[in-house]
């Protein structure tokens, strides 16, 4: 799979962990920054993350912040993102079975690692049930137009 993949200064040590964690599980992955722990805005690495995505560059997004909620509000900003802030693999399952969520949001101070870990392996693998969610996604659709 193809997944974009970002953080800001908070996450950007976790986000390091999940990229190799993804490579490893044979995902090609884009690293969409930050480089280090100097302070950035989370902003611009969400926007990046998300604009692949919306394109379809890549098939999913990662984000990791302190909370995840900062990267969330920010990746939903564009059209065709439909970002969820995660806190466990269950969220995560229906976040993608009954949202088709696309991108990840996760939180680096809130979440011990192997949760986190385990919350976007659950990400990955959850398919989308359509049927009456599919009606759903499709008002969310026009409340972007």
């Amino acid at each position: 799979m193809k997944i974009a993949l970002g953080s800001d200064h908070a996450g950007w040590s976790t986000k390091d962990q999940l990229l190799s964690m993804l490579t490893a599980a044979g995902h090609e992955v884009h690293d969409c920054g930050c480089a280090g722990p100097d302070s950035v805005d989370y902003p611009d690495f969400a926007a990046a993350v998300a604009r692949r995505v919306a394109s379809g560059q890549a098939e999913r997004g990662v984000l990791v912040c302190g909370t995840g909620i900062g990267v969330s509000i920010a990746a939903n900003k564009l059209a065709g993102v439909r970002a969820a802030k995660l806190n466990d693999p269950e969220e995560a399952r229906l976040s993608r079975a009954h949202n088709d969520a696309n991108v990840a949001c996760v939180g680096a101070r809130v979440l011990d690692p192997s949760v986190l870990q385990d919350v976007v392996r659950a990400f990955l693998e959850g398919p989308f049930e359509g049927g009456r969610h599919q009606l759903r996604l499709d008002k969310i659709s026009q409340l972007e137009a």
